[in-house]
C-alpha cells in the first residue's frame, strides 16, 4: 500500500514550489529592473515577458523534475557527475550573488516602509532581515510554506496598480506582439537585465530542493526513480507541470504589469531613470496618486518577505547538498546545523551590507552580471543531467522539453555575450 498511494492533486495542493518560485522571481530587485524598463522605454520591452515565459517554464520544469525524480537537489546531482571544483565554483558564485541580492532586497523593503510610515530605513531593514531568519529557523516547513503561499498575494498589488491609471490597451497589445527594438547600448543593457532577472540560477536550486521537501512531507512518498507505480509518477509529474506553468505565468504577468504601470506613469511624465524599487514607488506618488504609491510600496515589502527566504534557502540547499550535510526546512535547526548556518550567514551578511558604504545599486548590478554568467553553465549542466538514464531512469525529459531548455540556455548565452560586447 505504501508505494501505491496516490498523491493528492487538488487545485490548491498542485500549487507549491512552482508558485513560490515564480513569485519570488519578482523580488524588490526585479521590481527595480522592470520599473527601469517601463520608465525608460515605455511599452517597448513588454515583449520580453512574452518571449521568456515558455523558456522559463521549460527550464524550471527541468529543475523540478530532477528534484522529484532523484529525491535530491541540483547540487547533490551535480556532485555525482561533474568535477568537484566546477560544482564548488558555481556554488561560491551563487552564494556571493544571492547575498548581494538579499542585501538589495532588504534595503528596498526598509526604504519602502520608511516611505509609508516614516522612521529609519536601516532599522526597518534590520527587523526585516532578522524576522525572515527567525521564520525560516523556527517555523516547521509545512506551516512556513503556507506563509510563503499567502505572501504571493502581495504581488497582486501590481495588478491593481494598472487598473488605477488610464491605459490605451490597443497600444499595449501592438507593442507586445510587434516589438519596437532600438539598437543601442541602453536598450541592450535593459533587455539583458530583464532576461537575467527573469531566468535566475537561485530559482533552479530552490525549486528542485522544494520538490524534495514536498516529497518528504508526504507519507510513504519516494523519489520517482524508485517508484514502482507509473500512475503515481504520472500524477506527480503532472502536478509539477501545472504548478510550474501557473507559477511562471503569475511571475511574468506581474512583471508585465510593473513595466506597464511605470510606462503609463513615469515614462509618460518624463521620468526615465529609476535605480531602486523604492525610488519607483516614491516617483509614482505625485503622478498616480497616494493609493497607487501605497500599493506599489506595500508590494515591495511583501515580495521581499517572500524572496529573501528563497535566496538564502537556495544558498543553503546548494552548499549542504554539495558537502552532503543534513539539510531541509523540514528539519529542526539542531538536525541540520550546517544548512541553517548558511541561511543565517547569508541573511545576516545581507543585512550588514546595508550598513556599509557599498553602493547597493552597483552591487546589485554586479550580482546580476554574476547571475547571468553562472546561469549558463548551470542550465547546460541541468539539461545534460535531465537526459541521463543513470540519473533520471525512465523519466528522462522528452524532446519538447529538451528544445525549450536548450533554447533558454542559448538565450542566456546570447544576452551575456551582448552585454559584454556593449561593455
Amino acid at each position: 500500500m505504501q508505494d501505491d498511494q496516490k498523491e493528492e492533486v487538488s487545485a490548491l495542493k498542485q500549487l507549491g514550489p512552482g508558485l513560490i518560485t515564480g513569485a519570488a522571481d519578482d523580488d524588490p530587485s526585479g521590481i527595480a529592473t522592470y520599473s527601469q524598463a517601463g520608465s525608460q522605454f515605455g511599452f517597448d520591452l513588454l515583449w520580453t515577458l512574452v518571449l521568456t515565459y515558455p523558456l522559463m517554464v521549460g527550464i524550471q520544469i527541468v529543475s523540478a523534475r530532477i528534484g522529484r525524480v532523484t529525491g535530491k537537489g541540483l547540487a547533490a546531482n551535480m556532485r555525482k557527475v561533474f568535477p568537484p571544483w566546477l560544482c564548488l565554483g558555481i556554488i561560491v558564485l551563487l552564494v556571493i550573488a544571492n547575498t548581494i541580492n538579499i542585501a538589495a532586497d532588504i534595503a528596498a523593503m526598509g526604504a519602502s516602509l520608511k516611505l509609508v510610515v516614516g522612521g529609519r530605513a536601516h532599522l526597518y531593514s534590520l527587523a526585516f532581515g532578522l524576522g525572515s531568519l527567525l521564520l525560516q529557523v523556527f517555523i516547521p516547513y509545512q506551516r512556513y510554506v503556507r506563509v510563503l503561499k499567502w505572501l504571493t498575494l502581495s504581488l497582486l498589488a501590481y495588478v491593481a496598480v494598472v487598473f488605477m491609471v488610464h491605459i490605451h490597451w490597443s497600444q499595449v497589445l501592438l507593442h507586445t506582439l510587434w516589438p519596437h527594438i532600438t539598437f543601442n547600448s541602453a536598450y541592450a543593457t535593459v533587455v539583458v537585465a530583464v532576461f537575467g532577472t527573469t531566468i535566475s540560477p537561485y530559482l533552479f536550486f530552490w525549486q528542485a530542493s522544494q520538490e524534495v521537501e514536498e516529497m518528504r512531507s508526504q507519507q510513504h512518498a519516494k523519489p520517482l526513480a524508485q517508484s514502482t507505480s507509473l500512475k503515481n509518477a504520472e500524477i506527480a509529474l503532472h502536478r509539477i507541470k501545472v504548478d510550474t506553468y501557473i507559477g511562471m505565468a503569475f511571475s511574468n504577468l506581474v512583471a508585465f504589469f510593473i513595466i506597464l504601470s511605470t510606462a503609463v506613469t513615469l515614462h509618460a511624465a518624463g521620468i526615465t531613470t529609476i535605480a531602486t524599487a523604492a525610488q519607483a514607488a516614491e516617483a509614482l506618488r505625485p503622478i498616480a496618486g497616494e493609493a497607487t504609491f501605497l500599493l506599489f510600496s506595500l508590494g515591495i515589502i511583501g515580495t521581499g518577505l517572500l524572496a529573501v527566504p528563497v535566496l538564502a534557502g537556495s544558498c543553503a540547499y546548494a552548499v549542504a547538498e554539495h558537502f552532503d550535510w543534513a539539510q531541509g526546512l523540514d528539519r529542526k535547526a539542531w538536525q541540520a546545523r550546517g544548512f541553517y548556518i548558511i541561511i543565517s550567514i547569508t541573511t545576516l551578511l545581507g543585512v550588514l551590507l546595508d550598513f556599509t558604504s557599498i553602493d547597493p545599486v552597483k552591487a546589485l548590478f554586479w550580482s546580476a552580471v554574476v547571475n547571468g554568467v553562472i546561469a549558463i553553465p548551470i542550465m547546460a549542466i541541468m539539461m545534460l543531467m535531465a537526459v541521463r538514464k543513470d540519473i533520471m531512469g525512465q523519466f528522462t525529459i522528452k524532446r519538447r522539453l529538451q528544445v525549450l531548455g536548450w533554447v533558454a540556455t542559448a538565450l542566456m548565452l546570447v544576452t551575456v555575450v551582448v552585454m559584454f560586447a556593449y561593455w
